[in-house]
């Protein structure tokens, strides 16, 4: 199969992170809930991620709150930051998982930025609203539709200059581009393991500079005697048990790309998302694709969308299709009446990969209009 998904998940994984993984279910207990050799190996497994975590994002081990997903970090991060009435700043391209959050709190919400892989038109629009009292900011590093690399670094600015809290959704980004949490200096960083950092499914991390709301209560393993949460990072996010299979793969994926680099990663995907991007115009069809873009293209083709990707895919060819539960990226793109087809590069982006695509496509669909 030619995996062209990585926007939805990593495929296929990096040996070291299953090997990683079948270790901690043979070795590992839970941690924390005891001092014998098994407990104290899951413990070893939680730290050594944060460490490498931390290296990677240049933040403190304990800053490093482990979750299920991305999904669940921005939540935590959003709950902590916005009540109802709240007025929050996002860009034209975030994902479903701000925005039906910040409907569930009944936030005040202001759209900034509209036109694809314009980061000029983006920031005006994100400096206006904040000028028109936004006090919160949520905004996504890359558009998980488009591949855009939204200008983060002008916009954390922005917010410090002006005492705004404001939150990254790096779903799209981590493990490509630098995530600086130091240098970026926002309140919450939110990414899933099981993209571009190469780990399990059902891990994620949320970078925190301020204590979050816990997203549930319970067991911690530390200050059993208390019944409110600990008022410390790690362990006031983290009740309950901890997934520890899954953090030490995540581990392995995370040392992965600190020795591939990703810059490494990133220029070999935006390379071959640029040639992807021109080889389906050559081929008519219609294709979103521009400056500040890194490995993720999305076309349309003469036939329905979810009809192109079933037709790729009994190619062999793994492609995603539709709205990507980002209608608001849609929405700002003009596409939301009948989505696009999606592919998305990963560690992996090859020449063969691409020209198997060219086969599939030529052959198999039809040219837009």
């Amino acid at each position: 199969m030619v995996y062209l998904d990585n926007g939805a998940t990593s495929f296929p994984k990096p040996q070291c992170v299953c090997d990683a993984v079948a270790e901690a279910m043979e070795t590992c207990a839970n941690p924390g809930r005891g001092s014998h050799e098994a407990a104290r190996a899951g413990a070893e497994v939680l730290y050594n991620c944060r460490e490498a975590a931390g290296q990677l994002f240049r933040c403190l081990p304990e800053q490093v709150v482990f979750t299920m997903n991305c999904t669940q970090g921005l939540n935590m991060a959003l709950r902590t930051l916005v009540n109802s009435g709240t007025k929050v700043v996002i860009s034209g391209f975030e994902h479903n998982a701000v925005t039906r959050t910040l409907y569930g709190l009944r936030a005040k919400v202001l759209v900034a930025g509209r036109n694809l892989f314009d980061q000029e038109d983006t920031l005006r629009s994100f400096y206006r609203a904040l000028q028109q009292g936004a006090r919160v900011a949520v905004f996504t590093h890359v558009s998980n539709v488009f591949g855009y690399i939204l200008p983060i670094e002008e916009m954390a600015k922005a917010c410090i200059r002006r005492g705004i809290p404001f939150v990254i959704d790096a779903a799209q980004s981590a493990g490509a581009l630098p995530v600086d949490f130091r240098t970026l200096g926002a309140d919450f960083i939110a990414m899933p393991g099981h993209k571009g950092l190469l780990g399990p499914m059902g891990t994620g991390i949320l970078l925190c500079k301020r204590l979050p709301l816990p997203w549930i209560m319970g067991g911690t393993g530390s200050e059993s005697a208390r019944q409110k949460m600990p008022d410390f990072l790690p362990d006031r996010a983290e009740a309950g048990t901890m997934n520890v299979p899954g953090i030490a793969g995540l581990g392995a994926g995370i040392r992965y790309l600190l020795e591939k680099t990703p810059a490494a990663i990133a220029m070999q995907e935006q390379k071959m998302a640029a040639k992807a991007a021109w080889m389906l115009k050559d081929l008519g069809m219609e294709v979103f694709s521009g400056p500040h873009q890194l490995g993720t293209v999305s076309f349309r083709c003469g036939m329905d969308c979810e009809t192109a990707a079933q037709i790729l895919a009994e190619e062999d060819i793994a492609v995603r299709a539709g709205l990507h539960c980002a209608p608001l990226a849609h929405k700002s793109a003009g596409t939301l009446d009948s989505g696009t087809v999606r592919i998305s590069f990963g560690h992996d982006a090859s020449e063969e990969q691409l020209q198997e695509l060219k086969r599939a496509v030529q052959t198999r669909l039809p040219p837009w209009g």
